[in-house]
């Protein structure tokens, strides 16, 4: 986790905000998903992360150590799957309180003239129709036990609040996810409390398109003069799971480097 502090950051958290709470991490063996894990890990709660690779889910959790942490592989839009991650996680440690759905897709770059409408209807299934399946089964899942799920944090995107040259679909889907999110929050309430982040450009694959071999250039475009690391949406996620947001809910708080303060002229 050394590469994801930045000056003036912290691996651990302020305190002990998740002791005796269970968290759902989709998409957490690598990347933002993983850097959400460990921040709950280290302030001492217990993690179930899923992945679509078994292998790298395996190093995830060797990471955060056996006792503290599951991995559980499949697909994000698999019934399947959520069904054993969602099971697995109540059979293991007996309980669910938190769900982070950061799993998400961008298989297209290009305009939107060209786009496939194939893969259109993927990217909605897994960042979008996938998030809305995650909640429902893991809200029934914790009024089953203990319940209710305590809070939700949806990654969303800066995408889906502006253009975005080239990812415009990408927007799009976070676009909604963040309506959903917001929807959610007044269904859910008072029990559960929904919430999402929307992050700019991070350093992590699936953003590598945006960056790669230009870095400098594209930290340039943020007031604080660099791209973000995945340690830099950890902290807000733990923030919004935690009783210390206890009562925000249905926001999208923007986690940009301060990109959006500025206006073009």
């Amino acid at each position: 986790m050394a590469d994801n502090v930045v000056a003036g950051g912290a691996e651990n958290g302020p305190g002990q905000r998740f002791e005796g709470r269970v968290a759902l991490v989709t998409g957490g063996s690598r990347g933002i998903g993983l850097a959400i894990a460990h921040r709950i890990v280290a302030e001492g709660g217990r993690v179930v992360i899923t992945g679509r690779r078994a292998e790298t889910l395996q190093e995830a959790v060797a990471e955060l150590g056996p006792d503290r942490a599951l991995g559980v592989a499949g697909k994000a839009d698999d019934a399947g799957h959520r069904a054993d991650a969602i099971g697995r996680t109540i059979e293991r440690f007996g309980r669910l309180d938190h769900l982070v759905n950061n799993a998400g897709i961008n298989p297209a770059y290009g305009p939107l003239a060209e786009l496939d409408t194939g893969v259109a209807r993927k990217i909605l299934e897994v960042n979008v129709i996938a998030a809305l399946e995650w909640i429902r089964e893991a809200v029934a899942a914790a009024a089953a036990i203990d319940g209710p799920l305590r809070s939700i944090v949806n990654m969303a995107s800066v995408a889906g609040t502006a253009s975005g040259p080239n990812i415009a679909f990408y927007g799009v889907s976070k676009a909604a996810l963040i309506n959903l999110t917001i929807q959610l929050a007044d269904e859910l309430a008072p029990t559960t409390r929904v919430n999402a982040l929307a992050p700019a450009v991070v350093k992590t694959r699936l953003a590598r398109a945006l960056y790669e071999g230009r870095e400098e250039e594209a930290a340039a475009a943020y007031p604080l003069r660099r791209l973000g690391v995945p340690d830099d949406v950890a902290g807000p996620a733990a923030f919004l799971l935690s009783d210390d947001a206890a009562w925000v809910t249905g926001q999208t708080l923007l986690v940009d480097g301060g990109a959006s303060v500025r206006t073009a002229l």
